[in-house]
């Protein structure tokens, strides 16, 4: 990194702190909160809406403005997940049953609390190891090929069993389902047409956002028709300081914010994983080292502390190879770097030396976006629960139409719109018949980034399984793999003995 100094320091402050910048970060905050509570338009969607508007700023507010938005959007998506069991964005789907159980049982104050305090704590972790390691930890990412991505995606996909609550076998055939689904189309590296029916729709691949709105947000409207007259969960809980208790959580749970937080920027300085792959590995690796895993799933605050942390620290991991090498970590960093270049701060090894109080600058909004998220994001609550006063023939025909306006807005197709609906039933009938929705939408993220770092690394070892074991990360987390997978059997394993002899 470049010298820091304290003229640096003091430039960065006064291109930061202009009235104008802060006036953007405002405005892209309020803006970022808006995309983010509506399902289906993700945060994504909200850097690809501002990059027309950042071609009439100065390079700082045009960063600025993209590093705010993704920020609040990423939080917002956990409001309408637990209010209504309708995630907001990706990353929020993962807690989304844990959250809505929690306001079932009264809790969705300390829920949406949670979520709030715990994103900017993860926030705030991932943008300090940004600011202090970003070039030794690229070099790290760097050194992933397709045989640590194979073994990667393999331990997230060991999330299923440990999300399946009550029944590890169903959760399975759910996860098997999400990865079938996951195989369609032509977007596979052989390029062979897969269940296509010679459709061009469905030669482009099942597309996430339609499904998830789908299986989360239509699969609960449908099972709200027949609780039309009831009101909301929420709509009698009064909302008064949802960050009571939250300085208790943190002394409670300080190694679950502090894996979640770890975990979230490790996995967002992984280029092409994201928020929504952290989120997914941290709920799971909460719920494995949990003294409470019993609890998960029917309304437990621990996985959410973890998860909600890690997707925000994701955020400003993937900037690191975006920095420092104009690798994107993630989708939103894909865009920002297009933005970075076209402004004059070119990605690279030098930026820090050529652009250092540009990019210092980058590193105080980051900062000062998660400060924001707090008055910002108790608005947003008191908002969200004042929509629930309105009862739900009047709310739900509201919601059914952001759902639709989310699936047709990411392909500009009716076709979205089709597969939402589709999958809205197959999920409410997988629901009503003991099948969780969590491991198949996990099967669905993780499904496509599966078949392509295997057969990639198949064609690199010329078939030779050995290889994925050869490399020194690889190898590592293959055995963890292994380990992972063992456990549970040998356990189960040395247990009937036991109980024959005790009988």
């Amino acid at each position: 990194m470049g010298l820091l100094t304290a003229s640096v320091l003091a430039q960065a402050f006064a291109l930061v702190f202009d009235p104008y910048v802060l006036w953007v970060i405002l405005a892209s905050a309020i803006f970022g909160l808006f995309v983010g509570a509506v399902p289906g338009l993700t945060a994504t969607m909200a850097t690809a809406l501002l990059v027309p508007v950042t071609f009439f700023m100065p390079p700082v507010p045009a960063i600025a403005s993209i590093v705010t938005a993704t920020a609040m959007a990423i939080f917002a998506g956990d409001i309408p997940s637990c209010l209504l069991r309708m995630p907001g964005t990706p990353a929020s789907a993962a807690y989304t049953d844990e959250a809505y159980a929690m306001t079932k049982k009264g809790q969705g104050e300390l829920a949406l609390g949670s979520g709030l305090w715990f994103s900017i704590l993860g926030g705030l972790f991932g943008t300090a190891v940004l600011i202090a390691a970003a070039p030794s930890l690229a070099e790290i990412a760097l050194k992933f090929s397709s045989f640590e991505y194979f073994w990667l995606v393999v331990l997230g996909l060991a999330s299923a069993v440990f999300l399946a609550i009550g029944n590890p076998l169903k959760g399975v055939v759910s996860l098997l389902f999400g990865l079938l689904v996951a195989s369609e189309g032509l977007d596979n590296p052989a390029g062979f047409p897969r269940f296509t029916f010679g459709s061009a729709e469905l030669a482009g691949g099942l597309t996430l956002i339609p499904i998830m709105i789908g299986m989360f947000a239509v699969s609960e409207i449908l099972r709200s028709v027949g609780r039309i007259d009831e009101p909301w969960e929420m709509a009698q809980t009064k909302i008064g300081n949802v960050l009571h208790g939250m300085w208790g959580l943190t002394k409670r749970y300080p190694w679950q914010l502090l894996r979640g937080s770890a975990v979230g920027t490790a996995i967002g300085a992984l280029p092409g994983a994201g928020a929504d792959i952290a989120a997914w590995m941290s709920y799971a690796i909460s719920k494995r080292f949990s003294k409470e895993p019993e609890k998960f799933g029917t309304g437990h605050i621990e996985g959410i502390i973890e998860a909600g942390a890690s997707n925000n620290s994701a955020l400003a991991g993937a900037w690191i190879p975006a920095l420092v090498f104009g690798i994107p970590g993630d989708s939103i960093t894909a865009i920002v770097i297009g933005v970075l270049y076209i402004k004059g701060l070119n990605p690279g090894p030098t930026i820090f030396m050529n652009n250092a109080p540009a990019i210092y600058a980058v590193f105080m909004v980051f900062i000062l976006a998660n400060l924001l998220m707090l008055p910002l994001g108790l608005a947003a609550i008191r908002a969200a629960k004042q929509m629930l006063r309105a009862p739900r023939e009047v709310l739900l025909p509201v919601i059914l139409l952001f759902c639709i306006v989310g699936s047709f807005a990411i392909n500009n197709s009716i076709f979205g719109v089709a597969l939402m609906l589709a999958f809205g039933i197959v999920g409410y009938v997988m629901e009503e018949n003991g099948f969780p929705i969590a491991p198949a939408i996990l099967g669905l993220v993780l499904g496509a980034m599966l078949e392509e770092n295997f057969i990639s690394s198949m064609i690199k070892a010329d078939g030779r399984l050995l290889a994925f074991f050869e490399r020194p990360i690889a190898g590592s987390l293959g055995i963890l793999t292994i380990v992972v997978f063992s456990v549970p059997l040998i356990r189960r394993t040395m247990a009937v003995p036991w109980r024959r002899s005790e009988k």
